[in-house]
């Protein structure tokens, strides 16, 4: 992954526009975050309309260091392990919130989730933002709600768009992002800690850091960005599928008329009937959570009747992949 270099005049505008009340779609390690000024809730609503969001759907602040939990949240000994060693990082913690954290970014709530990312730009606005006061940015991704994540600024401009056709004030255009998909989210807020949404974090990371169990959260966890049923979905229609059963499927539905887009490792190509669309799935979960969201954007693209995608591996590594292919796909 090449990242371009920071562009301190594109940085320096996007805090005028922050501090002014405006959004500002920023690239960070994950996919690209929807950014607005966490202290002013008009523009925070505002990430909500441009979205079209539900308002209790939970936001995550974005800060620049490991010093601005205490000044969002009540810390513990556990959150500031983990920021010591995974911040900046794909990596967002859940906590109780202090009072300067509105209810309008916790979805009415009293935890609120933090996350420090490594983007080289998105640090240097957060940096060039936080100032004295260590203000934050909440930045859902920067898409419709419950579609494919952004994971270049493409995305974000063929989506959202930038005023005044579009809704948004600036994309800064900080390349592809290196993951892909969102951060792991852990819950610390309860006094055990539960993993809210998987990511490249894992969870054997996570237990080796804290030295304890860390499970999946059960349905009294806080809600958080990502875990409806429903999300990262492409509009066409998509099926998650063994091989075997794709490869059936592709056939059924060809001998049907029905145009196949479709999303499945190499050795498969050969086994279908043509396509409108082919891309061959990275063999790690690595590669393949960073290609996710780019692969999903083409297959949208292909004016296919439906998509078929070859489910990975379910070993723990794939936990992240996996998680997103079956909201994408239910």
């Amino acid at each position: 992954m090449t990242v371009p270099a920071v562009d301190q005049k594109a940085i320096a505008e996007a805090v005028r526009i922050l501090d002014a009340g405006g959004l500002v779609a920023m690239p960070t390690e994950t996919v690209y975050g929807l950014a607005a000024d966490a202290d002013n809730e008009e523009a925070v609503l505002n990430t909500y309309r441009a979205k079209g969001r539900p308002t209790d759907h939970p936001l995550i602040v974005h800060v620049a260091s490991a010093e601005d939990i205490s000044w969002w949240a009540e810390s513990t000994p556990q959150a500031e392990a983990l920021a010591r060693r995974y911040w900046p990082g794909p990596l967002t913690l859940v906590l109780k919130k202090k009072p300067r954290c509105g209810l309008w970014v916790t979805g009415g709530q009293d935890t609120v989730a933090l996350r420090c990312p490594s983007h080289p730009w998105a640090h240097a606005l957060l940096k060039a933002f936080g100032g004295p006061k260590h203000r934050g940015l909440t930045a859902p991704s920067a898409n419709s709600f419950g579609r494919i994540s952004p994971s270049c600024a493409r995305h974000v401009a063929d989506d959202l768009g930038v005023k005044p056709s579009g809704k948004l004030d600036m994309i800064l255009d900080g390349g592809t992002c290196e993951y892909g998909i969102e951060s792991t989210m852990l819950n610390l807020s309860s006094g055990r800690p539960e993993i809210l949404r998987h990511g490249v974090i894992t969870r054997e990371m996570l237990e080796e850091a804290l030295g304890c169990e860390v499970p999946d959260a059960g349905k009294d966890a806080p809600r958080a960005s990502g875990r409806l049923k429903s999300h990262y979905a492409p509009k066409t229609k998509a099926e998650l599928l063994s091989e075997d059963a794709l490869i059936l499927r592709a056939k059924t539905l060809s001998d049907e008329g029905v145009r196949l887009a479709v999303l499945a490792p190499e050795r498969l190509k050969a086994k279908l009937p043509p396509v409108a669309d082919f891309i061959s799935a990275p063999e790690t979960a690595l590669a393949y959570g960073a290609f996710l969201y780019e692969a999903l954007h083409e297959l949208d693209a292909a004016h296919a009747d439906r998509i078929l995608i070859a489910a990975p591996p379910s070993t723990p590594e794939w936990a992240a992949v996996d998680d997103r292919l079956g909201r994408a796909t239910a």
